[in-house]
């Protein structure tokens, strides 16, 4: 069992940066791919950022590439999401997500979620 804890959101201006954090429990952090999704009000939760479980591949949606950065420490069992250029439009809950497979942009495909972390930009 992983559980997982998001950290970082806020309020921020447009073209703002933040940095979110989601720290795992647990000795197999390291074998799991990690995701970020993110949930904006009256929407469906969407697909945001994915990372294998050693880094090497990642995957970002359309709307975040170039302003988003996923990294992971598996020393640290946490995993990250650099954000910046930031739009009212990323204003959502943000959530990370763990996956025993191999890194997916399919939501489904996730095991273990946290229970999210508030992202608001101001115009």
């Amino acid at each position: 069992q992983v559980q997982l804890v998001e950290s970082g959101g806020g309020l921020v201006q447009a073209g703002g940066s933040l940095r979110l954090s989601c720290a795992a429990s647990g000795r197999t952090f390291s074998s799991y791919a990690m995701g970020w999704f993110r949930q904006a009000p009256g929407k469906e939760r969407e697909f945001v950022a994915a990372i294998s479980w050693n880094g090497g591949r990642l995957y970002y949606a359309d709307s975040v590439k170039g302003r988003f950065t996923i990294s992971r420490d598996n020393a640290k069992n946490t995993v990250y999401l650099q954000m910046s250029s930031l739009t009212p439009e990323d204003t959502a809950v943000y959530y990370c997500a763990g996956n025993r497979g191999m890194a997916t942009m399919r939501e489904y495909e996730y095991d273990y979620w946290g229970q999210g972390t508030q992202v608001t930009v101001s115009s």
